[in-house]
């Protein structure tokens, strides 16, 4: 396999452009899988409610680019149904054990990310840092690592690259193991914490899902797993909310389990609300620079109009961005 650092490297520089990012608002009411269903019923008639399945830590990082009406954001089809983050998501996944080991690092330090992600435990922290940067190569091809604190990685589209990911992916290849071989370390500060998202207690399968927002390095282009990459591409955050009702997305991944389906039965809450926070921007520079304070959120299980449904409440952080230089 060639030598990463074979490939040019680019400097990463932010966009500017007038920051301003209104506040998104109003209560979801998402109707609950017949799995789910299932699970929640049984769960209810429990005894003792507050026995449920530990969370596995998860991570997922939003990627966004300005187009003609506000950001987009580059969006993918999940091929595993117990997937934590939904169907249709961003990229990412669930930990593993090798996201625990040393690695060349740049940005925050693990202590830091767990101050800034709102964690008692600096392991897990650290873990979702590496599983985001690690599952944004492997999924789609985007690097967020370099040589030194400067640049990143400009060119991933060669075959070398796409061998490299499948082996990553089947677990024959060490992501770690590849940065060494390249001498190159994650840049970790090239994400942007926006959430934490947990998966309901009556959930067989829990995960604490942490959503991570960045831009794609220059010289870089997404480009889905050969073996797994069914459907991906930028879309409008903004028209694709307008109606959440609306099977369009679906359709258009004309596969049997998305046909017909609205974007609140192909999205989990927290994907959902992500994505809304999204459209309620204008420039990446609004939507990198808003100041958030990372809270942990849970959809609740409500009944409505005599109906088992997930509830939840958007994030209302104020909106702050920094001045121009600071």
């Amino acid at each position: 396999m060639p030598n990463p650092l074979a490939l040019p490297v680019n400097r990463v520089t932010a966009k500017t452009g007038p920051a301003s990012c209104p506040k998104p608002a109003g209560d979801y009411y998402f109707p609950l899988t017949s799995r789910e269903a299932t699970a929640a019923r049984a769960w209810m008639a429990e005894e003792d409610r507050s026995a449920c399945c530990q969370a596995k830590t998860a991570a997922s990082v939003v990627y966004i680019r300005e187009g003609k009406d506000g950001l987009e954001t580059f969006l993918t089809y999940r091929t595993t149904p117990a997937s934590p983050l939904g169907r249709i998501c961003f990229p990412g996944g669930a930990v593993e054990p090798e996201d625990h080991d040393p690695v060349g690092w740049y940005g925050p330090t693990p202590a830091q990310w767990a101050q800034k992600l709102g964690h008692n435990d600096v392991v897990e922290a650290r873990s979702a840092v590496v599983t985001a940067i690690r599952e944004s190569f492997e999924e789609v091809g985007v690097l967020l690592a370099g040589p030194n604190e400067q640049d990143t990685v400009e060119y991933t589209e060669a075959s070398e690259t796409m061998a490299s990911r499948e082996a990553i992916a089947g677990h024959e290849l060490g992501f770690i193991a590849y940065l060494k071989r390249g001498g190159l370390k994650v840049r970790t500060d090239l994400l942007k914490p926006l959430g934490r998202w947990q998966t309901p207690d009556f959930s067989h399968r829990r995960f604490d899902t942490h959503f991570f927002a960045s831009v794609v390095p220059v010289g870089q282009r997404p480009k889905l797993l050969a073996s797994k990459g069914m459907w991906g591409r930028w879309v409008p955050a903004r028209e694709l909310v307008s109606d959440k009702t609306s099977t369009a997305l679906g359709n258009e991944i004309d596969l049997e389990d998305t046909r017909g389906k609205s974007l609140e039965e192909l999205m989990t809450p927290g994907t959902l609300s992500v994505l809304e926070s999204v459209a309620t921007c204008q420039t990446t520079i609004a939507f990198l620079t808003k100041k958030r304070q990372v809270h942990v959120k849970k959809p609740e299980l409500v009944e409505k109009d005599g109906q088992l449904m997930l509830a939840f409440t958007p994030p209302r952080e104020a909106v702050k961005t920094r001045a121009k230089g600071s």
